[in-house]
């Protein structure tokens, strides 16, 4: 899907179904675009969560929660999204 795949800006939520365990399958298609600001998992597993979370290429990885963050947090995404954490390369 075209908004799967772009950097969408805005009450913006993707919802897409996987089969049942495939967490890497969902992995794979999380991860297959040239972007990578923020990605948010919902889950009751908190260890599949942080599984997840590191395996995500992602900025910022919300856990159960969407865009609630603390502003000393470090801050940026990956590959095309931003310029990096905290502005770095």
């Amino acid at each position: 899907m075209y908004i799967a795949q772009e950097e969408s800006f805005g009450p913006v939520m993707v919802i897409s179904k996987f089969k049942n365990g495939d967490v890497d399958g969902v992995l794979q298609r999380a991860n297959a675009t040239e972007y990578g600001l923020a990605s948010g998992v919902f889950t009751k597993d908190i260890n599949k969560a942080l599984y997840i979370s590191e395996k995500l290429e992602a900025g910022t990885v919300f856990i159960n929660t969407y865009n609630k963050t603390d502003v000393a947090a470090p801050f940026g995404g990956f590959k095309m999204s931003g310029f990096g954490k905290d502005l770095g390369e």
